[in-house]
């Protein structure tokens, strides 16, 4: 080790120090983890497995790093235990689960791993592009446990052991809190500084508002407003409003509607069937039954996407308040437009799933000291076991995950039929109209055989939400 200072040492000391440390640990590192892409110590941090490290400037601009924080997540990666038979898809997916547009951080590590796969032509060519491709995130080096499938001569899919996507996930995590605060005391700083004035520059008066004889108020020529979904607009700048969705699409099978040709330009007429003002430019359809839910906007087919969805395994953000609380009605309404959800009175998997975690095991999720008052514990998670289409072998596991106090426990472990079951009840109490309408003896226009999509969530189809 090179002479330190305060206890701090180099960055090439910290890549030497990270390696040796980790040594024979289950999760494998990678050199450069703090001198190589993706890292970015000038940004004041780096991220070692599900730790942030700050970087200091050190005397002579030289950056550096504490080494007992090196020592530390060293430490904490080397006592994380991995299964490497117990594997999460990560991609490519044919509609990529994306995260909350408030959550997205610099590392986006889903996003770097499904851009850039596995290197053909063997090592070769793999050392060739070694100085420019990044083999590591956040210390962890993906590339030697990375697993590709492929099914039926389809693309290959790429998968990686739970316990690393856990590790990435919480890197993620604590990264979004870093770049937040960093955000929060730059804005005091600013608030805090007085307006810059130049010397010459004369105080302002309300005389200065008004404009100079000799500039003259220009003339800005009519524009037309602008429109994003595709229509066309007159001279005048007037366009159609979008007509209201009455369910013309009802029991419509979406692998048939959608190679129909003129369907987009029809559905492009609609307004959103949820929010029911912006324009619809997709058709929201029920992934386990494959009908046609209705055309919907961009933005509220984020919003009913499960977030961060893996094969068996979803993260519960934030957003599920307005799913469940704050505008349930017309959610559970959309929802129940599928034929099928609505004859079973209950949702698809994904869905459920989310409810059961964020409504029905809400009581059970701890809470910890904040600045005002407490606050939930960490991220909900929920995964399952089995499949909806076998109803009595299907668990849905509710745990929480990024705690404050370095604890991952589980929450709940519900049987499928309990969750469906208990949905029923709060759907009854929440939405009597939409509950109303379920149900076995409600078959109104549900064609004779329902068409499932999915046969098991390990499959394909899941890549879909």
């Amino acid at each position: 080790m090179p002479p330190r200072t305060d206890g701090l040492i180099t960055l090439g000391a910290a890549d030497a120090l990270w390696v040796e440390v980790t040594a024979g640990s289950a999760v494998p590192t990678a050199s450069g983890a703090f001198t190589r892409p993706p890292a970015h110590p000038r940004a004041g941090y780096v991220l070692l497995g599900g730790r942030v490290v700050a970087t200091v400037r050190a005397t002579g601009g030289q950056w550096s790093v504490p080494e007992a924080e090196v020592r530390r997540a060293a430490a904490e990666l080397h006592a994380v235990r991995m299964d490497r038979q117990d594997l999460v898809r990560i991609g490519p997916f044919r509609a990529a689960p994306g995260q909350e547009r408030d959550e997205e951080t610099p590392l986006r590590w889903r996003r770097r791993l499904t851009e850039e796969p596995r290197e053909p032509g063997g090592p070769e060519r793999a050392a060739r592009c070694e100085a420019v491709r990044p083999y590591h995130l956040a210390g962890i080096d993906w590339r030697r446990i990375l697993v590709e499938r492929t099914r039926d001569g389809t693309r290959p899919t790429w998968w990686l052991p739970r316990a690393v996507v856990r590790l990435l996930d919480a890197a993620e995590h604590a990264e979004t809190r870093w770049v937040r605060a960093a955000r929060t005391r730059r804005a005091s700083a600013a608030a805090t500084e007085p307006p810059f004035r130049p010397r010459h520059a004369p105080e302002p008066s309300h005389h200065s508002q008004a404009r100079p004889r000799h500039a003259p108020e220009p003339s800005r020529p009519r524009q037309a407003p602008d429109t994003d979904d595709g229509r066309t607009t007159d001279p005048e700048g007037r366009t159609a409003p979008p007509r209201p969705y009455n369910g013309e699409l009802t029991g419509q099978v979406y692998s048939v509607l959608s190679r129909k040709p003129g369907t987009s330009r029809r559905m492009a007429g609609w307004a959103c069937a949820v929010c029911r003002t912006a324009p619809a430019a997709v058709l929201d359809h029920c992934h386990e039954h494959g009908y046609v839910r209705a055309p919907v906007c961009q933005s509220c087919n984020t919003q009913e996407r499960p977030d961060h969805l893996y094969s068996n395994d979803i993260r519960v953000a934030n957003r599920y308040t307005r799913l469940f609380h704050t505008d349930a009605d017309h959610w559970l309404r959309h929802w129940h437009r599928c034929p099928g959800c609505r004859a079973r009175t209950t949702l698809p998997l994904p869905h459920l799933a989310a409810w059961t975690a964020h409504t029905a095991c809400r009581s059970l999720r701890p809470t910890h000291p904040a600045s005002r008052g407490r606050a939930p514990c960490g991220v909900l998670r929920v995964s399952w076991t089995g499949s909806q289409n076998a109803p009595r072998s299907c668990l849905l596991t509710v745990a929480v995950d990024f705690c404050p106090s370095g604890e991952h426990r589980v929450l709940a472990r519900v049987p499928y039929r309990e969750a469906a079951e208990r949905f029923r009840v709060w759907l009854a109490e929440t939405a009597p109209a939409v509950a109303a309408a379920a149900g076995p003896d409600r078959l109104d226009g549900l064609p004779a055989e329902i068409r499932p999509v999915i046969a098991d969530t390990s499959g394909e189809g899941l890549a879909l939400f």
